[in-house]
């Protein structure tokens, strides 16, 4: 599929519920979220329909998110449906593997190729802080669970000034003699407008430069994501960067994202998109569907406003835990 801008999207983003078992600080409040009824979040039925039209419409990646999607039962089973997709060549699943271990045998069995897992500090303090829930040592477990079973694994660092800033460097010494990415990704204010939180990434690459030398651009294809990486002398790993505050890649974005509701998300920062559920349970077809999709996907913005609230029209006020991220 091409946008208006000329952008090839390829790269669809599925959340498969608004449920987590954690209830980490810059995604979900403390007391959690009304969850999503039966009825209103679609069935695995459902969202395999639309990832089979979506794959006919030229998406070939395929990522699971939730909330947490390993909370929701028989993820395994759709994980392996949507891998067997034609035209699917990649399907990941970000997670924040606090139940990764009891479900690794059934994901590794789905054809699951990458995992992205969630992790803001190793410090079991601290982590309990963020995600005001008890589970480091889990999260660790399920890391090296992975190595050891070959699995493209990426470490995902929600970057927090007066939060986690203290504990960058703990986290890139997990790259130094594993085969993972560590990856820090700005803050971004979706839903509210904290932008003291960011962490400019140029400012973590000169924190770990000065710890561990300088730091050489990988230019080695890593997925279909926007990160960029970097090598370290000496580390097995990378480290990577997602900067969508201070260097804005809008202008090559893939991606679209599809809420447990079902609404089409063309954006992060913005509402706009359309209802597939409504269209799919007021019996449309896929021809007819698929052409809705073509459509929305020509209202896709040009680039997110996030750094000038003050001009930008339809902002998303829901929260990641509702919008799948």
């Amino acid at each position: 599929m091409l946008d208006e801008f000329g952008r090839t999207i390829d790269y669809l983003r599925i959340s498969v519920t608004d449920r987590c078992n954690l209830r980490c600080i810059y995604c979900m409040p403390e007391e959690g979220v009304d969850p999503l009824s039966h009825f209103d979040i679609l069935s695995y039925e459902e969202t395999l329909r639309l990832a089979r039209l979506f794959s006919e419409l030229g998406i070939t990646t395929i990522r699971l998110t939730g909330g947490e999607p390993l909370v929701r039962r028989g993820i395994e089973s759709l994980a392996k449906e949507i891998h067997d997709l034609p035209g699917i060549t990649e399907v990941g699943i970000t997670t924040n593997a606090i139940a990764l271990t009891d479900k690794f045998e059934g994901i590794l069995a789905s054809g699951i190729n990458n995992i992205n897992i969630s992790l803001d500090t190793l410090n079991p303090v601290k982590f309990e802080k963020i995600t005001r829930r008890p589970g480091l040592e889990k999260v660790l477990e399920a890391i090296d669970l992975c190595v050891e079973n070959g699995i493209n694994t990426k470490i995902n660092c929600v970057a927090m000034k007066g939060v986690n800033d203290e504990d960058f460097l703990d986290l890139v010494s997990l790259a130094k003699d594993k085969p993972i990415s560590v990856r820090f990704i700005e803050y971004m204010p979706v839903g509210k407008n904290d932008f003291e939180k960011m962490v400019p990434s140029d400012e973590i690459i000169k924190m770990i430069e000065d710890k561990y030398g300088k730091m050489f651009l990988d230019h080695e294809t890593h997925g279909k994501g926007p990160a960029t990486y970097y090598k370290i002398e000496g580390f097995k790993g990378t480290v990577g960067f997602i900067s969508a505050m201070s260097h804005c890649f809008c202008d090559s974005c893939n991606r679209l994202r599809l809420t447990a509701e079902g609404y089409l998300k063309l954006c992060l920062q913005y509402d706009i998109g359309i209802d597939l559920r409504k269209l799919m349970r007021d019996g449309k077809s896929d021809e007819e569907i698929k052409n809705a999709i073509l459509d929305a996907v020509q209202k896709k913005p040009k680039q997110h406003t996030f750094n000038n609230y003050d001009d930008a029209e339809n902002i998303e006020e829901k929260g990641m835990s509702k919008i799948g991220g």
